[in-house]
């Protein structure tokens, strides 16, 4: 329980032009609760500041006082998350929806990850988690591959908040949970999605060159046809081997890995496979991260492709705001901070949850308090919200 949003949720529905009927009646919330809520006679439960966030279209933690931790969710759901991976083999009795309704609550936490939405996935993954392990435990043959293929999914959200977080040993138990499901989905896309992720691992470890290879065995045994799942399969492996190779210094397997995911990327329109976001746009995205990994020279690129070019709608939130992220950080090395601090802050627009949690955030907005002494309350408020320089 939230005690103390009650003013802010206040100013956002006036900013919005509602209200307290109209926005008890949009977050389905009883009208006499979002009276005691703005009175601050009661706190405000994780539903209740979910369903306001959603009502008003922004993101919940906007609505937390600045002396709560909008991520403190996040960090909770933490040691529930290890006691299911210690069982995951031998799961514990206990709930165990049907199939139909664990394909609608995997769907939800894997559009939460393609929003940037980590609070409610951290909110609803031990659970959820637990019982995709008790149903493939339990499942019949004929269901099991698909059982495991969503264990795979829900991993791979839950992943997402532990890995933004730092939490590294449980990043890496979950990407081994999801090697073990998908050897029991017994699908080959599904075994390229697992290694697209797990390369997070040298990201994290900077062993890039060790992750480009473990990749570029992933494209040897990922499945070769033309339809538009392998087709993204394929070309998703091959944007982040470019990436990696560009971390790793080696522009002409960066260049080439590319150029093969672009050359893929014109065969299938842009949407999520599997997933992951793959097509021309996706590829254009991973130009500016690969003209980033390999700097000095290759700055120019990525800014002229940001003079020509902006992510569209279409692209997950997630990916947009890695987008300005990633520039922002190419215009910083260009000398250019003040284009730096506002392509931040079109990130954090675009995905609050997913820049806060950014490492280059950090480090890019401690940079510019150094540079820009002129902007120093604006850049501090930036660096407060993102816990720059605090280790978080």
């Amino acid at each position: 329980m939230y005690r103390g949003a009650g003013p802010r949720i206040a100013y956002e529905r006036r900013i919005a032009g509602l209200t307290q009927h109209a926005l008890a009646e949009r977050a389905d919330v009883a009208l006499g609760t979002i009276r005691k809520i703005e009175r601050g006679e009661r706190g405000v439960s994780d539903a209740v500041l979910d369903a306001v966030g959603e009502a008003l279209d922004i993101d919940p933690a906007r609505l937390l006082p600045n002396r709560e931790r909008p991520d403190d969710r996040v960090h909770h759901a933490m040691p529930e998350l290890s006691a299911v991976l210690a069982a995951y083999e031998e799961p514990d009795d206990g709930l165990c929806r049907e199939l139909p309704a664990l394909r609608e609550a995997v769907a939800a936490v894997v559009a939460h990850r393609l929003s940037a939405q980590y609070a409610r996935i951290s909110r609803a993954a031990p659970g959820l988690l637990a019982e995709l392990c008790r149903a493939l435990n339990t499942a019949a043959s004929g269901e099991r591959a698909e059982v495991a293929k969503l264990l795979v999914d829900a991993c791979r959200a839950t992943d997402a908040v532990a890995f933004k977080r730092g939490a590294k040993d449980l990043s890496a138990r979950l990407l081994d949970l999801m090697r073990w499901a998908a050897a029991r989905a017994d699908d080959p896309i599904v075994n390229a999605t697992v290694a697209y992720v797990r390369a997070e691992l040298h990201f994290g470890a900077r062993t890039h060159a060790v992750g480009l290879r473990a990749l570029e065995r992933a494209l040897d045994r990922a499945p070769c046809a033309d339809s538009s799942e392998v087709l993204a399969a394929r070309g998703a492996l091959h944007m982040r081997a470019a990436v990696l190779a560009g971390r790793a210094g080696d522009g002409s397997a960066a260049e080439s890995h590319l150029d093969d995911a672009r050359a893929l990327g014109d065969r299938v329109r842009e949407a999520v496979y599997q997933g992951t976001a793959f097509g021309p746009d996706s590829v254009r995205v991973h130009k500016v991260s690969v003209a980033v990994s390999l700097g000095d020279d290759h700055l120019g690129r990525a800014l002229r492709l940001a003079r020509e070019w902006k992510p569209p709608q279409v692209l997950p939130v997630e990916r947009r705001s890695g987008f300005y992220i990633e520039l922002g950080r190419a215009q910083l090395w260009a000398g250019r901070p003040d284009a730096a601090f506002e392509s931040l802050k079109v990130a954090r627009r675009i995905a609050p949850q997913h820049a806060r949690e950014h490492r280059w955030v950090k480090e890019d907005v401690a940079t510019l308090r150094r540079l820009k002494r002129a902007d120093a309350e604006t850049l501090s408020n930036f660096a407060e919200w993102c816990h720059a320089g605090t280790g978080a």
